[in-house]
Formats: structure tokens, sequence, C-alpha cells
């Protein structure tokens, strides 16, 4: 059955699921309308709540907290549905950044959507959207996975299958793992562009940008920490299946106009249209 939501039109007999961002770092990324969400619900659920106590004292906020994590969804969900039946609005956060996507927001607001009661969604900090724009990756169209898994055979497996997908991909990673990340991801996905983000709104943001060879060696002279992103660029088999109707020798200019090295052009116009490359290499040199 169709859901029809006016947020804020109507009489309301329940309450409202407010899904409120978090700063990722930086306190002023907080809005003032997320303050005043919070200041004026009845309760927030928190993912966390002696994290989300330091940024309520820090706003002077005295909303009481209730704990909503992972461990106890189970055990919170139908109170907090109870609480909102009840005429009462509720905000949900988590640690950082905007709520329901690594937490068990989602499982609250389907159970709202379930039973008819509004969600209303803040907008604010996201730390793969944040990235992605400065990245210099393609920004659209793209993918976010969140964390990979931790097993190499799980994650070479998950990559194996993401491999020739256009869409920029967007990944979180703990900075203990990134090295393991991104050797897989060179051996599934080849030497692509690659955008690595650490401790992004904070003193220590960085962002380091290349091929995934050469971030990869970056990390053997400058050792990380901190919460971590990785943006990996798509598959370019669009492109190759675009240029299908191209010679060879405007195949590799049209890769090099993209951004291709001329060598690095010759030799992948080769490899996928059966050429050999020094043939190749000799006709697009006139050699």
């Amino acid at each position: 059955m169709m859901n029809f939501q006016q947020s804020f039109k109507g009489a309301k007999s329940t309450g409202t699921l407010y899904l409120v961002p978090t700063p990722i770092g930086n306190l002023e990324d907080m809005t003032f309308r997320a303050v005043k969400t919070l200041q004026t619900v009845d309760l927030i659920a928190s993912e966390d709540t002696r994290n989300t106590q330091k940024l309520l004292n820090h706003f002077e906020i005295e909303t009481p907290q209730e704990s909503f994590h992972e461990h106890n969804s189970g055990l919170k969900l139908s109170k907090m549905l109870q609480f909102l039946a009840s005429g009462k609005s509720l905000a949900q956060v988590s640690d950082a950044g905007l709520p329901s996507i690594s937490d068990p927001g989602h499982d609250l607001v389907l159970a709202c959507i379930s039973e008819g009661i509004d969600v209303v969604a803040l907008p604010g900090a996201s730390a793969g959207i944040t990235a992605l724009i400065a990245s210099g990756i393609a920004p659209q169209p793209h993918i976010f996975y969140g964390f990979l898994p931790r097993k190499k055979s799980e994650q070479v497996a998950f990559l194996t299958e993401k491999m020739a997908y256009p869409e920029s991909q967007i990944f979180y990673e703990s900075p203990h793992r990134v090295a393991a990340t991104l050797t897989n991801m060179l051996a599934v996905y080849g030497d692509r562009e690659v955008a690595f983000v650490r401790e992004l709104t904070k003193l220590f943001e960085e962002y380091r940008r290349g091929r995934i060879s050469e971030v990869l060696a970056s990390l053997e002279t400058h050792p990380i920490k901190g919460e971590c992103l990785i943006i990996v660029s798509g598959s370019d088999e669009v492109a190759q299946d675009e240029a299908a109707d191209l010679t060879d020798l405007e195949a590799v200019a049209a890769l090099i106009q993209a951004g291709e090295k001329p060598n690095a052009a010759i030799k992948k116009v080769a490899k996928i249209r059966g050429l050999v490359r020094q043939e190749l290499y000799q006709s697009y040199h006139e050699l």
C-alpha cells in the first residue's frame, strides 16, 4: 500500500520522527535547524549517549536521551513506536553524520512508515558526499557502499562483482585496513584514479589524490590514523562501448582527451581490441 505523507500540513495525532544529522568532526557544521529540533523534541534516540551528550552540552540542549544502537534496537523499537504514537516527537541521531545509514535507524524508519507516523529528515553533514565533491573523482553517477567486508576473500569477491560498475564508488575504511584494501582494489580494479580522505572537517583533514598505486606508496612514507574514506573512479567500460565505432587511432585519441597518457591509452586500446601494442604505437606516432 502506498504511503502518503504531508510532513507539515494537517492535524497530527502522532508525534514525528526527526532524523537529525550531527557534525562529522567540526561542531560548527551543526545547523540552526538541527539545534532547534533537538531542543524542541521530547526525546533523543542516540547511537551513543555519551558522544551525543558532549554535543548537547556544547549547544546547551537539555532534552533527555535514550540509547538506540545495533545491540539494543530489537528491545527499544516497540518503545520508540509507543512513544511516537502517544503524540510525542523523537529525534534520532548517530555518532556522526546522517542517521539511518550505519545504525539501526532504518528499522525505525520502516516501522514508523508502517504505522503512519511521519518521518522527517533534516539535511546536514555527510562524510561520503562531502569527500566526493572535493575528491576530483566524477561526482555523478556515484554509489555509496559504506564499509567493505573485512576478510580478504570476501572483499575481493565483493570488488570483483563491482569492478565493471561505471559509478564512482564511496567506501568507509579503518586506518588499519586501508593499505590492505587498496592492495585488493589494485589487484581487482587495476590502477584506477582514487581519492583517499581522512579526518574530514577536522584539524588534520587530508586528501591524497592519484592512482591507487601512488596512494599506496604514500602510505609507506606517511602513515595514517583517524577516520578514513576511499573514493574510487568507476569502470570506463561504458566509454569503451561508446568508442566501439571509432577507428583504433580515434579510440586512442578519445582516451587521451579523457585524460589518459598516450602510452597508457595505446596499451588499453590494444588490449581491448586484441591488437599488437607495438604496431598500434607505431601507427599512432606514424613511425
